[in-house]
C-alpha cells in the first residue's frame, strides 16, 4: 500500500512540475472581465430557435468557415485543404474555383466578380474569374500578415477592410492567444488604387469578424479574445475613431455580417466559461492551463449560437441549441434573398441553413 501511494505522490509531483515548469510559448496578461450576462433570462436567455439547422453541401469539405453571395444568389466558402468553392444556393452544384494552398478562411464577393479571401496563412487574396490568384497584401508597417481572418468589400470595389487575427500565433493557435490576452491583432484596409495596407487598429484581442456598416459609415469588428464588438467610424465628425458598439458578449464573436438594412448577425463559437473568465486576472494559472491543454481539449460547450444586433449596437435575436446534433461551432451566419439564413463552421462537413426570418428570440424580456 505504502508503494502505491508512493507512486501515486511521485505521479503526482511529475504532472505538477510540468504543468508548472514545461516550456510554453505565452505570456499571459492579467486582465479581469465584467461578469458574463445571463444565460437563463434577458437578451440571451437559452433557447433551441437553431435545433433544426438544415445540413448542405455535406460531405464536399471540411470547415466552411465563412459563406459569401454573389449576385446570382450563389454561395461561396472555403474549405481547411485549400479549396475556395462555389454552390447553388440548396447547396448542389459544387465548383472548384482555386486552391489557395492555405487555410482561406473569410471570403467576400467583390464587385468585379471575383473573390477576395483572407487566407490565414498567405494574407489577403484576390481569386479572378478565370480561377488565377493573386497576393494583394502580405504584411502591413513591415509586420506580416499572420492570421488573415475576415473581410469586407465597399461597395464601389475601392477597399477592404480586413483583420489580422494575430501577429504571434497562426491558425491553429486561436487558444493560444486568446489565453495569452496580448494584444496581437490588427485591424487594416487594403486600397485597390493604390495597392497600399494600412493598419487602423491595432493592440486587439484576436481581431476577428468585419462588417460595414449602414452607407458605410462604419465598420465593426469583432474582438473575440476580450468579448466585445468595436466600430471605426468612417463618416462623420467620428471619422478615424473608434468606439464600443456592444460589449460584455455573451459568448467568442467570430465573423459579423450585414444584411444591408437593419441587422448585423454575429456567429458566436462557444459560449463563455467560467474557467476562462475566472482566471483572467492570473497568468500563472493560465499558463498552466494552457501547459495542460496540449493534451486535453479545451473545455468549450459545443453549441450552435448565433446572434443579432440592430445598427444602434441594441440586441435583436439571439438563437441557439446545445443538443447532442447541434450544428457547431457557428462561425459565420448570413442572411440570404431567397430567404434563409446561412451557417458557417470552422470543423463541420457541411454549411447549414435555417428559413428566415428565425422565431423570435427572447431578446430583452
Amino acid at each position: 500500500m505504502r508503494r502505491v501511494l508512493h507512486i501515486v505522490l511521485v505521479i503526482f509531483a511529475v504532472i505538477l512540475a510540468y504543468l508548472s515548469f514545461a516550456p510554453i510559448d505565452i505570456e499571459p496578461a492579467a486582465w479581469q472581465p465584467q461578469p458574463p450576462p445571463s444565460s437563463e433570462s434577458g437578451s440571451y436567455a437559452r433557447n433551441d430557435f437553431l435545433k433544426g439547422i438544415e445540413r448542405i453541401a455535406a460531405g464536399i469539405g471540411k470547415g466552411p468557415e465563412a459563406i459569401a453571395f454573389d449576385a446570382q444568389g450563389r454561395v461561396y466558402t472555403g474549405f481547411v485543404d485549400g479549396r475556395v468553392a462555389r454552390f447553388e444556393p440548396d447547396g448542389s452544384g459544387y465548383t472548384l474555383l482555386a486552391n489557395t494552398g492555405g487555410r482561406p478562411l473569410g471570403v467576400f464577393i467583390h464587385p468585379d466578380g471575383s473573390v477576395i479571401v483572407c487566407d490565414a496563412s498567405r494574407g489577403l487574396l484576390k481569386i479572378s474569374q478565370d480561377g488565377k490568384i493573386a497576393v494583394l497584401a502580405a504584411q502591413a508597417e513591415s509586420v506580416p500578415l499572420h492570421f488573415t481572418n475576415d473581410l469586407a468589400v465597399t461597395k464601389d470595389g475601392s477597399k477592404v477592410y480586413f483583420t489580422d487575427a494575430s501577429s504571434k500565433f497562426g491558425f491553429g493557435q486561436s487558444t493560444d492567444d486568446i489565453i495569452e490576452h496580448g494584444g496581437h491583432g490588427r485591424f487594416l484596409v487594403y486600397d485597390f488604387k493604390t495597392g497600399k495596407t494600412d493598419v487602423l487598429m491595432k493592440g486587439m484581442q484576436f481581431a476577428n469578424g468585419v462588417a460595414l456598416g449602414p452607407d458605410e459609415a462604419f465598420v465593426l469588428v469583432n474582438e473575440t479574445g476580450s468579448y466585445r464588438i468595436l466600430r471605426y467610424w468612417l463618416k462623420g465628425e467620428k471619422a478615424g475613431t473608434s468606439d464600443l458598439f456592444a460589449d460584455n458578449l455573451p459568448g467568442f464573436p467570430d465573423n459579423i455580417t450585414f444584411n444591408g438594412k437593419d441587422r448585423f448577425w454575429v456567429a458566436i463559437f462557444a459560449p463563455r466559461t467560467p474557467i476562462a473568465d475566472g482566471l483572467a486576472p492570473y497568468p500563472a494559472a493560465r499558463k498552466m492551463v494552457m501547459r495542460a491543454l496540449r493534451f486535453l481539449p479545451p473545455p468549450v460547450k459545443a453549441q450552435a449560437y448565433a446572434l443579432a444586433f440592430d445598427a444602434e449596437g441594441k440586441p435583436v435575436a439571439n438563437l441557439q441549441y446545445d443538443g447532442k446534433d447541434a450544428y457547431f461551432p457557428i462561425t459565420s451566419a448570413r442572411e440570404h434573398p431567397n430567404g434563409y439564413l446561412y451557417f458557417g463552421s470552422l470543423s463541420a462537413e457541411s454549411l447549414g441553413r435555417i428559413r428566415m426570418p428565425p422565431p423570435p428570440a427572447a431578446v430583452g424580456q
